[in-house]
């Protein structure tokens, strides 16, 4: 009952859409869909989300396997710099580069820098499923005359396919419903597209018919996954094979190793962070209001605490009955959490504020409802952490302790979450970093008065002030850094083998 629930609050922006849709007419559908335009900006999303994923994917498994599996000089120090894009939202790494130079504008700049800021959404749940990996797999294979990348093809990638299509799946739905970062690179998708409409004129039918344009792309995306997943199962009992497998040496390969892994930091972390400080040196729109910035940061802080908290409660009961009851039924209900991140946040936050107007009138222009778009709107990002913790939980060991007299809470206590608490940990920052870096919905639904340090950097960029700008971003850097360092520790790192 929990789980329908939980899959009815997540769905509280189709619904929108679609009674937009039904209110609307057929001949009215029809006529704002079957456009020129909408055609464009489909094709344009597209072929950013294709493009971004598919190099995403390639990025993120390839830095992985040199990170987990080779002897690549400074593994540590490049775990850490690899996943720490996550810690520079896309907007700010859009703001980094167009404020330097205009030639980044176009689909190439967008497809560069969208991918460079969420490659590590592959990575990190990759490189934790090659530290989890039998390594008598690879051993036998190479026993069996099986070469490094015949061995890599036909038995690691295969067992790295949750991990690889969930990390893609999360970084497709963030690209459909993207804004910031595309508007200030002047390449129109349906999500600008949406924001335009609403801002120029609050022209519901047509940006909602965007928006239903854009949850059909989502279950698309939906369903090519699940295809591409199967029904394969990827738990096992202990640790494996006792024999650790040997990094392999790279040999001449590892000065172009070294350097291309040195590019991607740089082009992904050296150029905004570069931006930032150059604004922060030589704006002259600089200031640092201390007051305002430091209650920017706990506000930002509250709703990323208060967001994370209310996020993983929501996704841990459908993620474990997909993974334990298994059926067409949980399948249902796990697919309905992905479409909140498949829609801008401007849709998520006009389908909350109609949904509170009406029913519930005392949580209207409250912090209460802006969590709760958090929560609809980064339920996916939870859902692939413990989804994957739960995989790779044997159900077993849950049998076991029932026949040992555990209940059902003891048994998930003491069984359950300790495996799965690395997942638990991981999703919880995930969805800790992007709320604490989101905008759209933040500056529809936040109550009168509060500001975040994502609203007060968008402020500021409106109008062309970098350098006013400039330390707002930096804080939202500073304030994620934390957190993203936590997902390299050697802690989190053993927990997750």
């Amino acid at each position: 009952m929990l789980s329908v629930l939980v899959a009815l609050v997540a769905l509280i922006p189709l619904f929108f859409v679609l009674g937009y849709v039904v209110s609307s007419g057929w001949d009215q559908t029809v006529a704002l869909i079957w456009r020129p335009r909408v055609g464009e900006l489909l094709s344009h999303t597209g072929v950013l989300v294709a493009g971004c994923v598919a190099l995403s994917a390639v990025l993120g498994t390839g830095t992985a396997w040199l990170v987990e599996r080779t002897t690549l000089p400074g593994r540590r120090v490049w775990n850490v710099l690899l996943v720490a894009p996550l810690a520079v939202p896309a907007f700010v790494n859009s703001f980094g580069w167009v404020s330097l130079t205009a030639r980044v504008e176009g689909y190439a700049g967008a497809l560069m820098i969208v991918s460079l800021s969420y490659y590590p959404l592959v990575y990190l749940p990759v490189s934790a499923m090659l530290r989890g990996l039998d390594p008598a797999l690879e051993e036998t294979a190479a026993a069996l005359g099986y070469g490094p990348w015949r061995t890599f093809g036909r038995v690691v990638l295969p067992q790295l396919r949750p991990a690889l299509l969930g990390g893609s799946l999360i970084v497709a739905l963030h690209i459909l419903a993207e804004f910031g970062a595309l508007q200030m690179l002047r390449f129109p998708t349906l999500t600008t597209a949406i924001y335009d409409q609403y801002r120029s004129s609050f022209n519901g039918p047509a940006a909602n018919m965007l928006a239903g344009v854009l949850l059909l792309s989502c279950l698309l995306l939906l369903t090519l996954e699940l295809r591409l997943r199967g029904h394969h199962h990827y738990s096992r009992l202990g640790g494996g094979s006792a024999r650790t497998i040997p990094r392999r040496r790279l040999g001449r390969a590892a000065v172009p190793s070294l350097v291309a892994v040195g590019a991607l930091t740089t082009l992904a972390l050296g150029v905004p962070l570069g931006s930032l400080l150059f604004w922060l040196v030589t704006g002259s729109s600089t200031a640092f209001p201390v007051g305002d910035l430091v209650a920017t940061a706990a506000t930002s802080l509250g709703l990323g605490l208060g967001g994370a908290i209310l996020t993983m409660a929501l996704a841990f009961p459908i993620a474990w009955l997909c993974v334990r009851r298994r059926g067409r039924l949980t399948i249902l209900l796990e697919r309905s959490t992905y479409f909140g991140n498949a829609v801008p946040g401007i849709v998520v936050a006009l389908a909350l504020v109609t949904v509170a107007i009406r029913f519930a009138q005392p949580v209207y222009q409250t912090s209460v409802l802006l969590v709760f778009a958090y929560a609809i709107m980064f339920l996916p990002r939870a859902m692939v952490s413990v989804r994957a913790a739960l995989d790779q939980a044997p159900p077993v060991l849950d049998d076991v302790a029932h026949a040992l007299g555990c209940g059902p809470l003891e048994t998930l206590r003491r069984v359950t979450l300790p495996l799965i608490a690395p997942g638990l940990g991981a999703g919880a920052a995930l969805v800790f970093l992007a709320v604490v870096t989101e905008l759209t919905a933040t500056l529809l639904l936040a109550p009168i008065g509060t500001r975040t340090l994502a609203t007060q950097f968008w402020s500021n960029t409106s109008s062309i002030a970098y350098g006013a700008a400039a330390p707002y971003a930096a804080l939202m850097v500073i304030l994620s850094a934390p957190v993203t360092l936590l997902l390299t520790t050697d802690r989190w790192r053993s927990m997750s083998a």
